[in-house]
């Protein structure tokens, strides 16, 4: 017999990846979506479009696991509420499985993650773990004592809107804060800072790209940095130790064995790790920064789509 296959379905602030999946956990075939600017109608039909480009490829998927940039209430199966998607109080769960005709589970982008690295990746055989994930925010997960924390309505875990900057910008998307990990911290905030310094730089290679009027994006400062452009890599060391002054009340709080950094972000790698590491490592407290290793996902941007599947092949998962 076969093995049998899911839908996995990972979502962030501006694009989607799904996959079809194995029990394996070898993906047949990947789908990508992009949206800026969606409305909610418009945002549940691409998420709808996408579960169906990959049923043409595999008829037989029988579930599908969707992972979701927003505040999730798991049981309910509701979105309660996103920074970046307009997924506020949406019964996501059974609206996606009447449309689509197949069970469906969801839970957070970032606890989906957390399913596929705490059960095959790099956080397999630890109890204490975090997953933070750079993208257009911060997703982030948490294992505790072998268990995802979720909070006491499910909507916890949320650390990319921790302040660390009382007087820093305001958040990204539709958060009230000001300061937050997201906007100091996250991809968006590379390219942010790559375009800040371009103009302060003009003879970089940033700012040579800039005064040719082309587009300056987090990936696009990473391949400069990893190209040797000093301006590039400054940009990414900043980045990286303002990584490492949030990671510092990771470690403080939770006192974790591992933190696992991924999302797109991951690309710059030591670039932007070994900067976090440095801060962590004079900043957290001394017992608890000896016990923590901080390490980039096994499976890169890849974490949440196999994490999705995962819960989508067996549910019980996702609870646990």
């Amino acid at each position: 017999m076969p093995p049998r296959r899911v839908i996995g379905i990972d979502a962030g602030g501006t694009k989607l990846l799904g996959g079809v999946v194995d029990e394996d956990l070898v993906v047949h075939h990947r789908v990508h979506r992009t949206w800026r600017g969606a409305d909610r109608a418009e945002t549940l039909d691409i998420f709808v479009e996408a579960v169906e480009e990959a049923r043409t490829a595999a008829p037989d998927v029988d579930a599908v696991g969707f992972g979701v940039p927003a505040l999730v209430d798991r049981e309910l199966g509701v979105s309660r509420w996103s920074t970046h998607l307009p997924l506020e109080e949406v019964p996501f769960r059974d609206l996606m499985s009447e449309r689509l005709g197949l069970p469906v589970v969801i839970d957070n982008d970032a606890n989906a993650a957390l399913v596929a690295e705490a059960r095959f990746g790099a956080a397999r055989d630890t109890d204490h773990a975090v997953l933070v994930a750079l993208g257009t925010g911060i997703g982030s997960g948490l294992l505790l004592d072998g268990r995802i924390y979720r909070g006491s309505r499910g909507l916890g875990a949320e650390l990319g809107h921790m302040v660390i900057d009382m007087h820093g910008p305001d958040c990204q998307g539709a958060c009230p804060g000001r300061g937050c990990l997201e906007v100091m911290a996250s991809g968006s905030a590379i390219g942010r800072e790559g375009e800040a310094a371009a103009r302060r730089s003009p003879e970089s290679a940033l700012g040579r790209r800039l005064a040719a009027g082309r587009e300056i994006s987090g990936g696009i400062v990473t391949e400069l940095a990893h190209d040797g452009d000093e301006v590039a890599r400054a940009v990414l060391a900043e980045i990286g130790r303002r990584l490492g002054y949030g990671l510092v009340g990771v470690v403080n709080v939770f006192n974790p064995e591992l933190i696992v950094i991924g999302g797109g972000a991951i690309a710059a790698g030591e670039l932007l790790l070994e900067p976090a590491r440095a801060v962590v490592a004079e900043r957290a407290l001394p017992p608890a920064r000896e016990a923590v290793r901080i390490a980039p996902t096994h499976f890169g941007d890849e974490s949440g789509m196999l994490g999705a599947a995962l819960m989508a092949l067996d549910p019980v998962v996702s609870a646990s």
